[in-house]
């Protein structure tokens, strides 16, 4: 599996990659009990989560990181477990999700990880998580523009929101109006190709402050994107 990584140039310890392998290992014995992941066979997570999730790597900024939507942890625990000078906090509104990752977090002894079983829309609105965030990442969650509503209002002014989407052209053009009244601008599209699939991640650096109304309710964000 260590070919996979070093395919798209990441470059692992072996401490690294025994975690790599343990996560695996974790996921696939509770997969079906927390209902994680469609994809079980071994190569296929390790490209499809793993190597896909290590697409930001070289966009993160110093300082705290949250996962929106974390799921199993992707793309939030790959990215610790290269950076692990970097607090990451793994928000997720399934509680059973929540229960793996605080299993993940123990067994595979990540320190500085914080587990939150919420929903973003409440949580964005508490002093303590409102613009706290340098940088904010999140894989498979929303289109765009409800995305960008979720996880903008967690940045602090000169933060980083990290979008991981496929193809995101459509979506790119529907959410720009959205972006600049949110606070954000965006900065590049970075264009992947993970064994032969296209990948991309947006990079909206945040402006200015988001209005205090946002996010709204989530059944507005859904009904009524911005």
């Amino acid at each position: 599996m260590e070919k996979i990584f070093s395919e798209t140039g990441v470059v692992l310890t072996s401490e690294q990659m025994e975690k790599f392998e343990k996560y695996y290992g974790i996921l696939t014995e509770y997969n079906s009990k927390f209902n994680l992941t469609a994809i079980e066979k071994k190569e296929d997570v390790y490209i499809k989560h793993f190597e896909d999730s290590l697409l930001g790597l070289e966009l993160l900024k110093s300082g705290n990181l949250l996962d929106v939507g974390s799921g199993a942890g992707f793309p939030g625990v790959p990215l610790k477990i290269m950076r692990e000078d970097i607090p990451v906090t793994l928000l997720e509104a399934t509680a059973k999700k929540c229960g793996f990752l605080e299993i993940l977090k123990g067994e595979l002894g990540l320190k500085g990880v914080t587990v939150i079983n919420g929903r973003a829309e409440d949580l964005a609105h508490k002093a303590e998580f409102r613009e706290r965030f340098e940088t904010c990442v999140s894989r498979a969650v929303a289109r765009l523009n409800a995305l960008c509503e979720y996880c903008l209002p967690f940045l602090k002014p000169g933060g980083v929101f990290l979008a991981y989407k496929a193809n995101a052209e459509e979506e790119l053009k529907e959410s720009l109006s959205a972006i600049k009244l949110l606070g954000g601008e965006v900065k590049e599209v970075h264009e992947f190709s993970l064994f032969g699939a296209k990948r991309e991640i947006i990079e909206i650096v945040k402006i200015r402050h988001t209005g205090s109304i946002y996010p709204r309710a989530n059944g507005k964000i859904r009904k009524c994107p911005l």
